[in-house]
């Protein structure tokens, strides 16, 4: 009987997640952008992933000889950089790199904020003060001066550049779980499940956290744009990835001295920086219309 009983409350519970997925699926389709948006970034992924099997050029191996040949000539359908090196390769090889340090840096501040956030809203009193007086110092920086600071102290690098775009955006995130957490905490499931016996943790992580989910899923969508973003701007100051990196930020920065003569160096990595963000903020537009259409409305 007891095992009859738990399936037939299960049953429903799943029945109805998955009514919310195929509804939330249903909204996204109807956005034509956010599925153009949604495509164009997977096929950058794909091809990023892909890249040995789509290119039989090294993406480091320097070719004085062919040194800035205009795209479409000598086999190189983009043309090659100051180096000789094969650019379409490069900007494969980069896919990898520049959209991987965006949904890492993403996923890196998503993890501490949502931390930060949880215990700063569902406590409040001194756990919010102390945490969130910390946030505060945090965005007292401008975000670029606050991600400088940390590669001077770390030193320069793709992989500091990364950690330091994860901390200037824990703030974002940390304050954005915590709005809805405080607008969650006094609800009736909370006060019913507290009644029950659960423990602090269980309401949180159970209960609370997923009601938090849609927000923190839009927000994060339009965040990897600016990770990206950021990455290859500290990349092209030098203090992100060093040369000869397949890099987009990095290649953006070889290419400023060829401007007058070899201009399609810069102009390709700089578009497609421009395709993935556009992309991205399409795509989270959509999320947060699927996710909340009263917004459309």
């Amino acid at each position: 009987m007891s095992s009859t009983g738990s399936e037939i409350a299960v049953k429903p519970q799943g029945t109805a997640q998955r009514t919310k997925t195929r509804e939330l699926w249903r909204r996204l389709k109807k956005d034509k952008f956010a599925v153009a948006g949604g495509i164009v970034l997977l096929t950058v992924i794909i091809l990023g992933i892909a890249a040995p099997l789509l290119t039989s050029y090294n993406p480091y191996d320097a070719v004085l000889d062919q040194r800035l040949l205009p795209p479409g000539t000598g086999g190189h359908l983009l043309g090659t950089d100051q180096m000789g090196r094969d650019l379409l390769t490069r900007l494969f090889y980069g896919a990898r790199i520049s959209v991987m340090v965006g949904f890492v840096a993403v996923a890196i501040a998503l993890f501490f904020g949502i931390i930060v956030g949880l215990f700063a809203g569902y406590y409040g009193g001194l756990v919010d003060t102390i945490f969130m007086r910390g946030i505060d110092i945090l965005m007292a920086f401008p975000y670029v001066l606050l991600a400088i600071a940390i590669i001077a102290a770390l030193g320069p690098g793709l992989f500091q550049a990364m950690i330091a775009i994860a901390i200037v955006g824990i703030p974002y995130y940390a304050r954005i779980v915590r709005g809805t957490v405080l607008s969650l905490r006094e609800k009736e499931f909370v006060e019913a499940e507290k009644a029950l016996g659960a423990g602090n943790l269980r309401i949180i992580f159970k209960h609370i956290l997923p009601n938090t989910m849609a927000p923190i899923i839009v927000a994060a969508t339009l965040d990897v744009g600016w990770m990206i973003i950021a990455a290859a701007g500290l990349s092209f100051l030098g203090l992100g990835a060093q040369p000869p990196t397949a890099e987009w930020g990095v290649m953006l920065s070889e290419g400023r001295n060829f401007l007058r003569v070899a201009p399609w160096v810069s102009i390709f990595p700089g578009l497609c920086i421009f395709i993935v963000v556009l992309s991205l903020n399409l795509l989270g537009d959509g999320l947060r219309d699927a996710l909340d259409p009263r917004l459309k409305e």
